[in-house]
């Protein structure tokens, strides 16, 4: 079974910066596409980004698109989110996500993440 560890979120002022992480069990076919999720209260769990092992060809959701940026380190099947200037309606949990094929949206996913909270506040 595949297992993803996210870890990185926490209680920041708006204007300041955070980095998520995400550690996966495996790095084949099953994960072949990693990809971050957030999930404010009350609201459907929106794509952030996604990355692909193999060739590391990021794309980051347009809304978020100039402060987040997703990273992937295959030495140490680890995933990252890079997030600056954190806004309020940033809060959310953030999932780590991965999938065989191309993630466009939560349906697409195989693979979740316990998640992890991030809270911004002004």
């Amino acid at each position: 079974q595949v297992q993803l560890v996210e870890s990185g979120g926490g209680l920041v002022q708006a204007g300041g910066s955070l980095r998520l992480s995400c550690a996966a069990s495996e790095r084949t076919l099953r994960t072949l596409y990693m990809g971050w999720f957030r999930q404010a209260p009350g609201k459907e769990r929106e794509f952030v980004a996604r990355v692909t092992w193999a060739t590391g060809h990021t794309t980051v959701a347009d809304s978020v698109k100039g402060r987040f940026t997703i990273s992937r380190d295959n030495a140490k099947n680890t995933v990252y989110l890079q997030i600056n200037s954190l806004q309020p309606d940033d809060t959310a949990i953030y999932y780590c996500a991965a999938a065989p094929s191309l993630i466009l949206h939560y349906g697409d996913v195989s693979y979740w993440g316990q998640g992890t909270q991030v809270t911004v506040f002004s």
